[in-house]
């Protein structure tokens, strides 16, 4: 790719000549001109004029930068602000707190019982990183480290819930729910995108729909998301979808379903009977003026804290770590079961707690919800994990390429769309996701901005800014 750069006064920080543009929009791309400036896009076509640096994108791409909808980075923003895994991805803005984990409101060294995070909250880090008491303190936490994407947060449910209750294996009490609403309203109010449930692990398992639509009363209609890792995706998907559904309903919420699927080998099959529900849920929460979409990783394993739950004999489950047997991490389960002289459940107990890759998935199901028109991308990533699962690196990559180019199982200007334009409509992060005149559009030494009810406040600035840098690179 040839890079020009002029020495005098310029019209444009960048211009990218001749790449075709894919805009996010799920229109074909278009062989035009693009011209940045004071990162922003200002001009897109035949773009006239100097540039401080020019970029020759003749038979390249160019498309914005990607929206993970889906991540557990909480505290890889902090950790780790250079962010390879997902720059080298092409992604630009991440949304962290999913699953009803989130890095924050967390009571330093807490834990329901006093005791350390429940499970799955150890999968973000060690207690001792969770260090942040109010959204107020993480958001500034992020803005100090100057991540090298985007961030936008959701408050999870779990985490409120070890935050006033003595133990989470219970339904929370009314006084428990309005501390819990209170804690949720500040974070709100500081800048969270909305809330998360995790409702199918047993740190939350217990809570009666009632204690989340109790919750959901504070979001502020289409301002603040509601997305649910559903209380069953399994057997009782449907239902519990209705129920995700009927949350948002409640509350005004748009609502997001979490990477979707039908998991376990007596689901397998049913992603049509899933997806006409998904589609009748959009339909009647269209009328009443919001949405219902979901997320979905290029994958037919799934993972996770290793859950007794989900131990069974059916399909092959990887242990990648675990605390008092490290030595087992990388192995399959059946194989430590039959060293031990146990059964698989008998050595998941001894292995925990622990971390494992579920293969519960049927192909095409995996295709045929990730094609689907309401389906956004989301890695679902497990930073922490010594062993992560390829959707941690590889998430955006397959998608464009082996779904894309080689299944052909959407054309390429869908595939981008559905990291771009769609998650940034569907999440109201109006100048992303897009490549037109008034997008955002950082430069290369720009650090991320904090992302709130969909526009950004960059670090260290009060208002306005750069947020989701353009990438060029081959389609």
């Amino acid at each position: 790719m040839g890079r020009k750069r002029s020495p005098a006064r310029h019209d444009y920080d960048l211009v990218v000549r001749g790449a075709c543009v894919y805009d996010g929009s799920d229109a074909p791309g278009v062989v035009v001109d693009v011209g940045v400036r004071d990162g922003c896009i200002v001009a897109v076509g035949t773009v006239e004029g100097s540039a401080a640096e020019t970029v020759d994108g003749t038979g390249l791409a160019l498309a914005p930068g990607f929206i993970d909808v889906h991540t557990h980075d909480d505290l890889e923003v902090i950790r780790q602000p250079a962010m390879p895994a997902k720059l080298s991805q092409g992604v630009t803005t991440v949304v962290v707190g999913n699953c009803g984990i989130s890095a924050s409101p967390v009571r330093p060294g807490g834990g329901a019982g006093g005791g350390g995070v429940p499970d799955p909250m150890n999968l973000l880090g060690a207690d001792e990183e969770f260090a942040y008491p109010r959204f107020a303190d993480y958001r500034a936490a992020v803005e100090a480290a100057r991540p090298a994407v985007n961030v936008a947060a959701l408050v999870g449910h779990t985490a409120l819930r070890q935050n006033h209750m003595d133990r989470v294996d219970r339904a929370a009490s009314a006084a428990e729910i309005a501390a819990m609403r209170v804690q949720l309203r500040e974070s709100l109010d500081a800048g969270a995108l909305g809330l998360s449930t995790g409702l199918a692990y047993a740190s939350a398992l217990q809570a009666p729909d009632s204690e989340v639509l109790a919750l959901s009363e504070e979001l502020d209609g289409r301002r603040h998301a509601y997305a649910s890792h559903l209380r069953d995706e399994f057997a009782r998907i449907v239902p519990a979808m209705e129920e995700a559904v009927a949350i948002g309903r409640h509350s005004g919420a748009p609502v997001r379903i979490s990477h979707l699927k039908c998991a376990g080998v007596d689901n397998w099959g049913r992603s049509t009977e899933v997806l006409a529900a998904l589609e009748h849920a959009a339909l009647e929460h269209r009328a009443d003026g919001h949405d219902v979409a979901c997320d979905c990783y290029p994958y037919a394993a799934s993972s996770s804290t290793l859950d007794l739950k989900q131990v069974t004999g059916d399909y092959d489950i990887l242990v990648t770590w675990s605390e008092p047997h490290p030595d087992q991490g990388g192995r399959l389960l059946a194989d430590i079961a039959a060293d031990w002289h146990t059964t698989l459940v008998g050595a998941a107990r001894r292995l925990q707690p622990a971390g494992a890759v579920y293969h519960c998935m049927d192909e095409a199901d995996v295709r045929r919800i990730l094609a689907h028109p309401l389906t956004m991308i989301g890695s679902d990533g497990l930073p922490r994990d010594p062993r992560p699962h390829p959707r941690l690196w590889g998430t955006f990559p397959r998608v464009l390429g082996h779904y894309a180019r080689d299944a052909g199982l959407f054309p390429l200007h869908t595939a981008v769309h559905k990291m771009t334009g769609l998650p940034a409509s569907r999440f109201g992060l109006h100048d992303r996701g897009a490549i037109r005149a008034g997008a955002a559009a950082d430069p290369r030494d720009v650090r991320g901005d904090f992302i709130e009810d969909g526009s950004a406040r960059p670090a260290g600035r009060s208002s306005g800014g750069r947020s989701s840098a353009t990438a060029a690179g081959s389609g």
